[in-house]
């Protein structure tokens, strides 16, 4: 297990999120683990974001506002600020979670560790926990799982700071599906936490941005698997998104199974 205490940078980025960015921000200053770099990157909100950032300032170690060129600009300013061992995104509307979810982790790691992942939970817009996340996170996660989608939510990693890439901001949907796959490429020591990490805010399933994720999903998976798999793979994750889509709320795994 880990013998000294590492520090832990937790990113959030924000753009007009004042009505998540309260419970976000209170889910990681009150964390019970005490050696935490808490970094916030807000776009320029105009909504009462930055009032609710400055009410808990003595808890936050560094935050900006200014305008950003997207959410993976805004992640790639919060990465390049974060100082800590290790480095973990939690945006605004998303949550760790429970106080004592860092100090547990940190409690089970070997010193060596690179990557640490878990579960995530869904949440509506009251906080209420409608389940877990629909795809199970792999008993021993390697980067090729994700031949198969964003097996792990990138809210639910946690990688060693210096193996870290940026992210790369030629992609405006899917960048974090990459980000977490060449983390992992980057790793020799990747640690399942066998606990549940993060919160993820239920934004509801459109089509909206649908077809330019796929496509950038698609992207991504030719360069990092080749052609032919991308063009099948694609067409079974569209069906499954799609299938996703026209089906009722509830599509989650029950807490209970974890």
């Amino acid at each position: 297990m880990i013998e000294k205490k590492p520090k832990i940078s937790i990113i959030t980025i924000v753009y007009n999120g004042s009505k998540q960015i309260e419970a976000t921000i209170l889910s990681i200053i009150k964390q019970t683990y005490n050696n935490v770099e808490y970094i916030i990157i807000d776009g320029g909100s105009t909504d009462g974001t930055i009032e609710t950032i400055k009410k808990y300032e003595s808890g936050i170690s560094y935050w900006k506002s200014e305008k950003d060129k997207g959410i993976y600009d805004a992640m790639n300013k919060g990465l390049r600020k974060a100082t800590g061992d290790y480095v973990w995104f939690i945006n605004s509307g998303d949550a760790i979670y429970d106080y004592d979810t860092v100090e547990k982790i940190i409690g089970r790691i070997p010193p060596e560790t690179d990557f640490i992942y878990g579960e995530t939970v869904i949440v509506n817009d009251n906080g209420d926990i409608l389940g877990l996340r629909r795809k199970q996170a792999p008993e021993n996660l390697n980067w090729k799982h994700f031949k198969n989608g964003m097996v792990v939510s990138h809210q639910s990693a946690i990688v060693k700071r210096d193996i870290a890439p940026l992210f790369n901001e030629k992609y405006f949907l899917s960048a974090d599906y990459e980000w977490v796959m060449i983390s992992l490429k980057n790793s020799e020591h990747i640690v399942n936490s066998h606990q549940i990490l993060s919160k993820y805010l239920e934004k509801g399933a459109t089509t909206s941005n649908l077809i330019p994720s796929l496509l950038e999903r698609f992207n991504i998976m030719r360069e990092h698997y080749g052609l032919l798999f991308a063009l099948a793979k694609n067409i079974i994750l569209a069906t499954g998104y799609f299938s996703f889509i026209s089906r009722s709320k509830g599509n989650y795994r029950p807490i209970d199974k974890l």
